[in-house]
């Protein structure tokens, strides 16, 4: 009774956002646009969990592959993890759950597409058709509202996907970052910090030695985009305001902590409609624990030091 009623006030609540995200984003996907594809032939259904066991104990979608988040979707012999992984070994992975090049790719997780948005970004990095790619907006909370879960593993046949060489326009080392925003302080680069906003500042420090960001960083927390409740995209006109201090016409260097919550701004980035986005190779995972590197703590992006 009681998860019937939490399902009706989820259900009540999404009645209430101002406008359908999925409308205008051609990304994302319905639970209902899912049921009525589920079984194509050419559908494969991918899932992201934030605690990967649960695909096997609370259940996933029918059809459903896991993905384990940080061995399939990071570099597993670099430090830090979350870099990129390398062409082949994406490749190979892609081929293990079943993909083809004409393969209708649907992500979904439980966090608030945080975790899908780096599986599409990687697909989009080494050149898969991005017209086949979709996200289950809401995922498991807007699926378990009139669906149940399945426990049963899916073992599929290996997949012959190829993928192409990385697209050197959508992500950038910290070299760059050092160069064009601390140092050269290049006016048409803008450099987002997608984290939570404390960790932004310093006040917490989760996942690293220390607490701040790079110099020069604006923060816009890309989950802020997203409905806690629901777990659904906010609409066009909340994100565009939520950006709103990014200039449409620069150069948006995006990072987070371990290559995340900066997917979810690149997609978001994306379908607002802002051009040259490229994403931190390593993120505040390889930033804020070199040690070496300036770090500025507060709201500001400039401290005193970096002010001159």
């Amino acid at each position: 009774m009681k998860r019937h009623f939490k399902h009706l006030i989820i259900i009540f609540s999404w009645l209430l956002l101002p406008v359908a995200a999925m409308a205008e984003n051609q990304a994302l996907v319905s639970a209902g646009w899912l049921e009525q594809h589920i079984n194509d032939p050419k559908l494969v259904l991918l899932e992201v969990r934030y605690h990967p066991h649960r695909y096997f104990t609370v259940g996933h979608i029918s059809g459903a592959r896991q993905v384990q988040r940080f061995k399939d979707l990071g570099d597993n012999n670099a430090d830090p993890l979350m870099r990129f992984p390398s062409q082949k070994a994406f490749q190979n992975t892609l081929r293990r759950w079943g993909v083809n090049n004409d393969s209708v790719i649907v992500i979904y997780d439980d966090s608030r597409t945080a975790l899908a948005s780096r599986l599409y970004f990687l697909l989009n990095l080494y050149g898969y058709d991005m017209s086949r790619v979709k996200v289950l907006d809401g995922g498991t909370i807007e699926w378990t509202a009139f669906n149940e879960l399945s426990t049963k593993a899916i073992k599929p046949k290996a997949g012959k996907v190829i993928l192409k060489p990385a697209n050197q326009k959508l992500f950038v080392e910290w070299t760059a970052v050092y160069d064009d925003v601390v140092s050269r302080r290049d006016p048409g680069v803008v450099l987002l910090d997608a984290r939570p906003h404390d960790m932004y500042t310093g006040k917490v420090i989760q996942h690293a030695i220390q607490g701040g960001h790079i110099p020069g960083a604006i923060n816009v927390v890309s989950l802020d985009g997203t409905d806690a409740l629901s777990q659904k995209w906010l609409s066009k006109e909340q994100l565009a305001e939520m950006y709103k201090a990014i200039p449409k016409n620069k150069t948006i260097y995006v990072y987070c902590h371990d290559g995340f919550r900066m997917s979810l701004a690149f997609m978001q980035l994306k379908s607002l409609g802002y051009i040259d986005v490229r994403m931190y190779n390593g993120g505040w995972s390889h930033w804020g624990n070199s040690l070496t590197l300036p770090v500025v703590e507060g709201n500001k992006p400039y401290d005193e030091a970096f002010a001159l």
